[in-house]
């Protein structure tokens, strides 16, 4: 039996892909993922881009905020998302305090997500 994935013929969305899809002024879909199921859903709807949010914080793990989500749970959720991720570009979100306090601190830790995570982009919110 074969299984047909509408998305086998798609191509991988990139960051260079981006910059092309808002020089022609096309659209971006982007959705907030958890888990490897949820990623695989919607990457095989065609989704661009999957965030991996620090809001799993809240979402998932019942916080009254995003404060508490540290970079290894992070991390876990980011690889479980990139695991079931074929097309959509992942990217993770830095949570607080894992690039505050100072640009070396940053690098290491958006470092791990490519590393550890096979994230393809980081968020940060603010500046530092």
């Amino acid at each position: 039996m074969s299984v047909h994935n509408e998305n086998s013929s798609k191509k991988k969305i990139t960051v260079s892909t981006f910059i092309k899809k808002k020089k022609h002024g096309e659209k971006i879909a982007v959705l907030t993922a958890y888990d490897y199921f949820t990623a695989k859903f919607l990457d095989r709807a065609g989704i661009d881009a999957l965030l991996v949010g620090d809001s799993a914080g809240m979402v998932i793990h019942g916080e009254k905020s995003t404060l508490p989500i540290t970079m290894d749970v992070m991390i876990a959720h980011t690889r479980a998302v990139a695991r079931g991720t074929r097309n959509a570009l992942v990217i993770a979100d830095m949570p607080f305090l894992s690039y505050q306090p100072s640009f070396e601190v940053a690098i290491i830790n958006a470092g791990r997500f490519l590393k550890e995570a096979y994230a393809e982009a980081v968020k940060i919110e603010g500046g530092i």
